[in-house]
């Protein structure tokens, strides 16, 4: 599949130290445009979300969402064998159709007008592209990677050639919006001006991921060497086209201490990302033996939001570039035998669920917690929520859990949020509404 939250199992094998307080710092300033930009506020969309979900980009505005986003995050663009940025309909490797191709009606239309059969551009990034019209302070990058297609960055960052022709490779295909030619879709500037930017979702440089991808010892100072080219490339092609404003770049970041020292030479990439997204969940996952918590704020002696952040400002990292990851979905176990709050105890499996074993999204588990049928029960020092009805356990964020991060947040002087993903909130954008209203201290 597809989808890289399930695969972020980074942390199983690490062990975080003792936490420590830090002194805060000072707050990002507001940089103008349509939103409030004191906090990045940072939604993944996910490309597969339009077909099972039916989860259109015109939800975004339905459900208010996109009036409160500073930044979306595309996921995800993929990389080939020959270490090059690409697209095409290759199943489980690429998917033009939904990117740029599917014509969408009228009633699934950002700008309520139906796609012809004759435009260059449809699909979602016609859509992101009329979603920015309609808000002219918002972002989109793409999000290049995930758990899945994380498989050829190694061989991609690894020389200097690589990295060049890499680089600019997916500048061609998603600044300035070269698309392949897919009947009357694409051609030479499909697709500029959707993208303002790149982020790169590398799970995980130096150390392993997903069971095919390729990692290597000096992945460390490649991916260093890979930011920097990127940087170079966008703020040259930036100055080419006498754009006011720079291209983005940021980075998705693990939260284990081991990880991050395999891959990341924090000080030197923070010089050229714009931010990163640090990993807030998948602090435990459905596929452990035990129930366990998938993203508290503090846990002690375990993985934690507050641990993570620690971690990266020890290494170097400005506390205004670092977003907190949040989840909007939960990690659910079944067969939970011992009793009492079902917290910490033996289970048999992953919880049955709608898209796959063990994992949920908020919006089916507000219905669990509504429904009377489980107990919500808070870890309220911890800073985090589950469910339980005696049998299966779900660990997620619920509204008042996200009260806490965004105060955490103010008061630590972040950067922002970040979500996985924007599909798995309710239809009314809940959890969206919760995390605005709480970085605005509201």
């Amino acid at each position: 599949m597809r989808r890289s939250m399930l695969g972020r199992l980074a942390v199983a094998a690490c062990s975080l130290s003792l936490l420590t307080a830090f002194a805060p710092a000072a707050v990002a300033q507001a940089d103008g445009g349509g939103h409030d930009r004191s906090y990045k506020k940072v939604g993944y969309f996910t490309q597969w979300g339009v077909y099972g979900r039916d989860f259109q980009v015109q939800d975004l505005e339905a459900n208010g969402s996109a009036g409160k986003l500073t930044h979306i995050n595309y996921a995800f663009g993929n990389i080939s064998p020959q270490g090059r940025c690409f697209t095409g309909n290759v199943p489980g490797e690429a998917d033009a159709w939904a990117d740029y191709v599917r014509p969408l009606d009228a009633a699934n239309s950002v700008d309520g007008v139906a796609d012809t059969g004759e435009q260059p551009l449809a699909g979602n990034f016609n859509q992101l592209r009329e979603l920015k019209a309609e808000h002219p302070g918002l972002k989109v990058l793409i999000s290049l990677g995930g758990w899945s297609w994380s498989t050829h960055f190694s061989d991609a960052a690894l020389t200097p050639a690589s990295r060049k022709a890499f680089v600019e490779s997916c500048i061609d295909l998603y600044i300035k919006g070269n698309l392949p030619q897919d009947g009357a879709r694409g051609g030479a500037g499909a697709a500029a001006g959707v993208f303002d930017g790149i982020d790169l979702d590398w799970e995980w440089p130096g150390s392993a991921g997903d069971t095919d991808t390729t990692y290597r010892p000096e992945d460390k100072q490649n991916f260093t060497a890979l930011v920097k080219e990127f940087r170079t490339q966008l703020d040259a092609y930036a100055r080419s086209q006498k754009k006011k404003t720079k291209y983005e770049l940021s980075a998705f970041v693990p939260t284990a201490p081991a990880k991050i020292d395999a891959g990341f030479d924090v000080r030197r990439i923070m010089r050229d990302l714009d931010f990163v997204t640090l990993q807030g969940y998948d602090f435990h996952v459905s596929g452990e033996p035990r129930t366990a918590q998938q993203s508290a704020l503090r846990a002690r002696g375990d993985f934690s939001v507050d641990g993570t952040v620690d971690a990266w400002l020890r290494r170097g990292a400005p506390a205004n570039k670092l977003v907190m990851g949040m989840p909007f979905y939960g990690q659910g176990w079944t067969g939970v035998s011992g009793g009492g709050d079902g917290m910490g105890q033996p289970a048999t499996g992953p919880a049955p669920a709608t898209w796959a074993a063990g994992y949920e999204d908020y919006k089916a588990l507000k219905k669990l917690a509504d429904s009377g049928a489980y107990t919500i029960h808070r870890d309220r020092r911890g800073g985090h929520a589950w469910l339980f009805d005696g049998t299966t356990l779900w660990t997620y964020d619920d509204p008042q859990v996200l009260r806490a991060k965004t105060g955490y947040i103010r008061e630590h002087g972040l950067g922002g949020a970040m979500f996985w993903s924007l599909d798995a909130d309710t239809a009314d954008g809940e959890l969206m509404t919760a995390v605005d209203r709480g970085l605005r201290g509201r």
